[in-house]
């Protein structure tokens, strides 16, 4: 598996939903971490991942604390604006967890604070917007990951 893709609290199932395919597309494992703003029966979860909802390699936690606990000894890249990080710095290796914040607010300070060594962010380059797309970033830190491992 080259990389794994968490999701902490999605709020949005249609981004979930593309998450979901393009984790079937590049062969990458999909963590999501409850609550969720939705339910995963929600046919717009299906609709976004089309049929292929069903072959996805899917794992579901119910906290961020058990999934934290699971994979305390797993190495992570966190998604935030306020990374000082660019993405495209991140030693990509097999089995990393690229790991965002849910779409109203990110990651919480208090992920943000105990990660901070860690903490990358996708540059903007307009200062009328304060990030991109959930699925549109996952896309980038992805597709990025699997170039470097290639």
């Amino acid at each position: 598996m080259p990389l794994n893709i968490v999701l902490f609290e999605p709020e949005i199932p249609t981004n979930t939903g593309n998450i979901g395919r393009l984790s079937l597309a590049t062969g990458s494992k999909l963590h999501l971490v409850k609550p969720f703003g939705f339910e995963l029966s929600d046919k717009r979860v299906k609709r976004a991942g089309l049929d292929y909802w069903q072959h996805l390699d899917l794992k579901i936690y119910e906290s961020i604390g058990e999934f934290f606990e699971i994979h305390r000894d797993k190495s992570f890249a966190f998604f935030s604006s306020h990374g000082t990080k660019d993405y495209w710095d991140i030693d990509y290796e097999e089995d990393l967890f690229l790991i965002f914040g849910k779409e109203s607010v990110g990651l919480s300070e208090a992920v943000t604070k105990a990660h901070s060594n860690k903490l990358y962010k996708i540059p903007l380059h307009s200062s009328h917007i304060r990030s991109i797309n959930l699925a549109n970033a996952v896309s980038v830190a992805v597709y990025e990951g699997l170039r470097q491992l290639r």
